[in-house]
């Protein structure tokens, strides 16, 4: 291990902080840049508002790696919880249960609609769209025409904010793995066994029935990782903006030059860079610049913003779902969870509870944009249409937005990405991308900690890992570096803000 080494970090998400955590073990000098002034943990942070704990999106802990699980027990060993997973979908007035139950799905959708379903589906698996290319081809491909339009159409074009025939297959490829009707029907007959039970290969992450869950919130497990690697010599500057990152390689060290948030600027030195902030961003602030086709597919990768309306109100025991999926065209609320279920400890007094609406938006439009008065507003008149409250019972509110939310797969997103990260192990070998915004994939915290767990092992060990070869499932799969990048990450393929696939 060269001790010279001092790795500097841009961002204290999962995989800034996973990263961070597990050089500072093996002795290396590492320093973490954090923009938000207070909070760490990304968008795995949990936000708190008098007292009342939410997160941003809810996140259930879970992962197929046993390496990934073992980090999370050794952050956090005697504060993790076991809660049984409760998941619903909202359509035309009826909650359906989620996973499937097949008596329910029948009776809500009616004797006629249930067998157009099926004739639907048995279509499709005659007479399948060839290569499907967008998301609404390769899911009819699944599940037939008529479910897509029930279970996916609306929530999914409300979550991305444009029609399905405009995102790739790719990202449903990844997302949904292992899932169809037929293993949707065959989990409600016989469950999948709960993960304590070892083997972990055979689960499909979509149909999971029980997750793990700090006690406190996912932030929870996060202030643990910061301050664990803090007392291991790390260190971790909060409120801290990295405003460029230039390369010096006549002595091979790069410098970060970043904003506080009191105004004040400032640059520090290392070796390595390890970055998980966005692929745009990070390489439009490099200096040498990239060349300008790398730059041009950078520009061209594109995000989904996210706010969270937290409502507390008294509990009336309304729902005790951890989230139900919205398929409402009739408002803008996507998805509702109720933070209660994840832990009572989120929400300090018994006789009340809180409510996380989340509204999926661009940043500057309409939604973005309003008050935070507007939006509580907003959120107490859908959850009323709903059914899920009653006015009077709103004890305050609150708004949390986050910019940058969800890479988005696009048409071109591939071949962008492809074109971006082969730039950047050509000029940059010292440079390392990782997590979601990272490497603009859209996959969960345990992807992004085992992408920053190889990356540990390539600079401290002098290992030869692609990150680029962890699937979705945070397997590593050795394969053609050079293949096309729509494969990254989908040799295996935050929780799916889509209904059957979370």
């Amino acid at each position: 291990m060269p001790s010279a080494k001092h790795v500097l970090i841009i961002g204290a998400g999962p995989a800034g902080l996973t990263a961070g955590y597990l050089l500072a073990k093996k002795g290396v000098a590492v320093t973490i840049l954090e923009a938000h002034p207070t909070l760490v943990g990304g968008i795995a942070r949990t936000e708190q508002y008098k007292g009342f704990g939410f997160d941003i999106g809810g996140h259930r802990f879970f992962s197929k790696s046993q390496e990934v699980e073992d980090l999370w027990t050794e952050l956090l060993p005697d504060d993790m919880l076991e809660r049984p997973r409760s998941s619903r979908i909202y359509y035309r007035g009826h909650f359906f249960d989620y996973p499937l139950r097949a008596v329910d799905a029948l009776r809500k959708l009616g004797l006629i609609e249930s067998t157009l379903c099926v004739l639907s589906y048995m279509r499709a698996r005659l007479q399948p769209v060839k290569d499907p290319v967008n998301l609404e081809d390769w899911v009819t491909n699944q599940f037939g025409s008529r479910l897509y339009r029930i279970f996916f159409k609306t929530y999914t074009e409300k979550v991305w904010g444009m029609s399905c025939r405009a995102i790739s297959a790719d990202w449903a490829a990844q997302r949904i793995k292992g899932l169809s009707l037929a293993s949707a029907i065959v989990n409600a007959l016989k469950p999948q066994p709960k993960p304590e039970s070892g083997n972990r290969s055979g689960i499909i992450k979509t149909l999971l029935t029980h997750f793990r869950y700090p006690r406190r919130g996912p932030g929870m497990l996060w202030e643990a990782a910061a301050r664990k690697t803090q007392e291991l010599g790390g260190t971790l500057h909060m409120g801290t903006e990295v405003t460029g990152a230039r390369f010096d390689s006549a002595r091979d060290a790069w410098t970060l030059g970043f904003k506080r948030s009191d105004g004040s600027h400032g640059e520090i030195e290392g070796t390595d860079v390890i970055s998980t902030a966005p692929l745009r961003e990070l390489v439009l602030a490099l200096e040498p610049a990239t060349p300008a086709p790398v730059q041009d597919a950078a520009r061209a990768l594109k995000y989904r913003d996210f706010l969270t309306v937290a409502l507390v109100v008294k509990d009336r025991d309304v729902f005790s779902d951890n989230w139900i999926y919205i398929h409402d065209p009739g408002v803008k609320v996507g998805r509702v969870q109720n933070f209660k279920s994840w832990s009572p400890e989120l929400v300090p007094d018994p006789a009340l509870t809180c409510y996380g609406l989340e509204y999926f938006c661009f940043e500057g439009d309409g939604v973005w944009s309003a008050s935070d008065a507007e939006l509580v507003g907003l959120g107490i008149s859908e959850m009323t249409t709903l059914g899920l409250l009653r006015p009077e019972d709103v004890v305050d509110g609150c708004v949390v937005r986050q910019q940058k939310a969800y890479p988005v797969y696009d048409a071109t997103y591939a071949h962008n990405v492809k074109i971006v990260s082969e730039g950047l192990r050509e000029h940059f070998p010292s440079l390392h991308v990782i997590g979601r915004n990272g490497m603009h994939k859209y996959n969960n915290q345990d992807h992004a900690m085992m992408t920053a767990m190889l990356t540990v092992r390539n600079i401290a060990e002098g290992a030869d890992y692609d990150v680029w070869e962890v699937n979705q499932d945070a397997e590593y799969h050795e394969g053609d570096r050079h293949q096309d990048s729509a494969n990254h990450g989908a040799s295996g393929v935050r929780d799916v803000p889509i209904p059957i696939a979370t």
